[in-house]
């Protein structure tokens, strides 16, 4: 049985989807772009920023869930320029211990939702 995971410390969903589900012990995140969940506000100052943004967010997923970053085993990271990379993988790489750290893909894209330069889904499990 699938049950729906919702914080309103994380932007509320802008279309058909949650930002969770949970099945069993396994957690599927939707993608979390920079949206201040208060403020319902980009921010975009810079990569780094926004990934941090982002991160928050997800984190605010997880904690809903009952999760933290030490329980995710698989993330994709979605990215409009590569060249950005290093500096999105410096702030996300800081959530995780490195020796535990999930699998991961990551993708660059034509265009992310509401034209953002990042947006990560993660699978996590309890």
């Amino acid at each position: 049985m699938k049950q729906i995971i919702f914080t309103e410390k994380a932007p509320a969903p802008i279309g058909p989807y949650n930002q969770a589900v949970l099945i069993g012990n396994t957690l599927y995140t939707s993608g979390q772009i920079a949206l201040h969940p208060e403020s319902g506000e980009l921010v975009l100052n810079d990569i780094e920023t926004e990934t941090k943004q982002v991160m928050e967010n997800m984190k605010a997923v997880l904690e809903a869930a009952g999760m933290g970053f030490e329980h995710v085993v698989k993330t994709t990271i979605f990215i409009m320029n590569m060249g950005d990379f290093a500096r999105i993988n410096t702030v996300y790489g800081s959530y995780f211990d490195e020796k535990t750290a999930p699998a991961r893909e990551t993708v660059q894209v034509a265009c992310l939702p509401k034209n953002v330069n990042v947006e990560i889904s993660m699978i996590a499990v309890k």
